[in-house]
């Protein structure tokens, strides 16, 4: 196992599309556990393959829900959603991070319910219907594999000012990454 360089934003892998996995075989194997390791180093509950450098529909996760932990891999995953309130997001509940704009928090509003489709590292289908974070946290993984990231869907004044440090920091460019248990998570 291994912790790989998380991308930053501006990365081309990070605004496309993944692909689907044809095989799980001891590559995608490999790959799924470094990505458990890179998320727990980061530390993270959440990380996509783009977000490693690898445009692969596959994103795994740790969060404790409903007193139990659930940790998992997603491969190529589809994901239902409930509705999505039109009220504006609340600054202190529904505030998100992303490892590939590291150390920024906004509030974005999300679908309190999400239902989980996917493959699991055996090649099983399995669902997971989930409410609260873990749907957030499945929400934003999700567009990882969509080519969205969490900034592209904040309103304003926050879509401004994310704008404003990304070209503060020079971030935007492709080839710019963090490495967990190196760098620091602070701009």
């Amino acid at each position: 196992m291994a912790v790989r360089p998380i991308c930053i934003t501006g990365d081309p892998v990070l605004h496309n599309p993944a692909k689907d996995v044809e095989e799980i075989d001891d590559e995608i194997r490999q790959i799924v556990e470094d990505m458990y390791e890179t998320m727990d180093e980061a530390p993270g509950v959440g990380l996509a393959a783009p977000q490693i450098g690898l445009d692969l529909n596959i994103f795994v996760y740790d969060h404790e829900y409903e007193g139990e932990r659930l940790r998992g891999v997603a491969i190529n995953p589809s994901l239902e959603l409930g509705q999505i309130s039109n009220e504006l997001p609340d600054p202190d509940t529904e505030v998100e991070g992303c490892l590939s704009i590291p150390g920024e928090r906004y509030p974005l509003k999300r679908a309190g319910w999400a239902k989980l489709s996917a493959l699991d590292i055996e090649g099983k289908p399995y669902t997971l219907e989930v409410d609260g974070w873990m749907a957030r946290i499945f929400q934003h993984e999700f567009d990882h594999l969509q080519g969205i990231l969490y900034a592209d869907r904040l309103i304003e004044p926050y879509a401004q000012e994310v704008q404003g440090v990304i070209a503060e920091l020079g971030w935007g460019e492709p080839g710019l990454a963090w490495m967990p248990g190196e760098d620091c998570l602070e701009p």
